[in-house]
């Protein structure tokens, strides 16, 4: 104790000064908060996927075609040309005429004539060397059918008669013939039997013997260059 008593009270003051000052400092003391936690890094969002196009696709490029006696062609291998579409301008069935007229170049040959039968429809195709498809004329006839150099009627079976006249075209290679089987019975639902009545001057022509005169349509194919017809069952 201080003996000057005039001393007591700033003792006093200064011991309750620092004991107010400790507490004081002791409240400022503020918790520390617990550590965030790294968050987990966000997945990249997958593109949307890309849009299809609408419509329908190409058509692939088969005629369904065989040769009497023949198996189908295999399919397309890989590393061969591509597949082309058929050609869209001539795809309506009708009973009437159908012509496109082609002229400027040498007859194509025909290589190759094969049917068959489809859903709904029996096919006529007609294949050619090159990459040029000759113009073509068709359409229904009546009786009697007539060969093209001499005039004289042939008999085709059938109850309607439809002709197809392709130029400028050949089914020949000088004297050799390219299509051997000039007259054959396809056994087909529609088709009854057909034959090739014009070989002449650039002109080739095909008559088709049907059970009924019924619709047909014409499509152009290439790889190789071919001419189809079908006829409505």
């Amino acid at each position: 104790m201080m003996k000057v008593l005039g001393r007591w009270m700033p003792t006093l003051g200064l011991a309750a000064c620092l004991t107010t000052a400790a507490c004081k400092k002791e409240e400022a003391t503020p918790t520390p908060p617990p550590p965030a936690e790294p968050s987990a890094p966000a997945k990249p969002t997958p593109p949307p996927p890309a849009a299809q196009p609408t419509g329908a696709g190409p058509v692939t490029d088969t005629d369904a075609g065989t040769s009497a006696g023949a198996t189908p062609p295999p399919s397309t291998p890989p590393g061969s040309q591509a597949a082309q579409a058929e050609d869209p301008k001539s795809h309506e069935w009708t009973a009437g005429l159908m012509e496109v007229k082609r002229s400027g170049f040498a007859p194509v040959t025909m290589r190759e004539v094969r049917t068959a039968r489809n859903e709904g429809f029996d096919r006529l195709v007609l294949q050619f060397d090159g990459d040029q498809l000759p113009g073509y004329h068709i359409e229904y006839v009546d009786k009697p059918v007539a060969k093209c150099g001499s005039g004289d009627p042939s008999e085709v079976a059938g109850q309607g008669w439809l002709q197809v006249t392709v130029q400028p075209a050949q089914a020949h290679d000088g004297p050799q013939v390219t299509v051997a089987e000039r007259k054959r019975k396809p056994g087909l639902p529609i088709f009854e039997e057909m034959e090739l009545t014009c070989d002449f001057e650039g002109e080739v022509t095909w008559a088709l013997g049907v059970k009924k005169p019924n619709k047909y349509r014409v499509m152009e194919l290439s790889n190789p260059t071919r001419l189809v017809v079908d006829v409505q069952h």
